[in-house]
């Protein structure tokens, strides 16, 4: 028998999930959690074989969840859950070296499936994803570059930006300006817009 914690915040998708997984003969699922905080102490308690974890997580995310579990009970295999839309987490998920990752539009069959797949030792990636993820840049800004990009983006002007970065305006200015070009954007909105789809922001 294949155990499982599961976590996922929407109520009617975990109570569709748990009724899914309890159809299947060789998997019972042992904790189902609907925050990110619930899955260390769920699995500390129940010991599964397998995490089925959504990646977008109030509290502490799946993918931060995911490598407490690796460190702790490297025998817990991690399966994510995750839509195509954030490129960052799938390379995150990848850096992790998460056993499984799976789209959430997925047919409902194939999530059992994939439990199956990691609990034997094999990695299950959905292909789509791996290719997301393959395909997706690199963030090319650095880390004082972000820093003025997500401050501008939450709405300090380049002066408020400069007294908190302890700069000057006219560096901050230089900053905002390399990450138009870097991002290729029209101007600094679309730079905001651009970071955050590709989950940099």
């Amino acid at each position: 028998m294949i155990r499982i914690v599961l976590a996922e915040d929407m109520h009617m998708i975990r109570g569709a999930l748990v009724a899914l997984l309890e159809t299947e003969a060789d998997i019972a699922v042992v904790a189902a959690v609907s925050s990110g905080d619930e899955i260390v102490p769920a699995v500390a308690r129940h010991r599964p074989d397998v995490a089925v974890l959504d990646i977008d997580l109030p509290g502490t995310d799946g993918l931060t969840a995911a490598a407490v579990l690796h460190e702790r009970w490297p025998r817990t295999k991690t399966l994510m859950l995750t839509n195509l839309g954030h490129p960052a987490n799938l390379r995150r998920a990848m850096s992790l070296r998460v056993w499984g990752l799976l789209l959430k539009e997925a047919p409902p069959e194939r999530l059992a499936d994939a439990i199956r797949t990691v609990a034997s030792g094999r990695r299950a990636i959905d292909p789509e994803l791996a290719l997301a993820a393959w395909e997706s840049q690199e963030n090319p800004l650095t880390a004082r570059e972000m820093e003025a990009l997500r401050m501008s983006a939450d709405g300090a002007e380049a002066r408020e930006v400069a007294e908190r970065m302890c700069l000057s305006v006219g560096t901050v200015r230089n900053y905002l300006t390399a990450v138009v070009t870097k991002l290729n954007a029209r101007n600094r909105v679309d730079a905001i817009r651009v970071a955050r789809q590709s989950g940099w922001l």
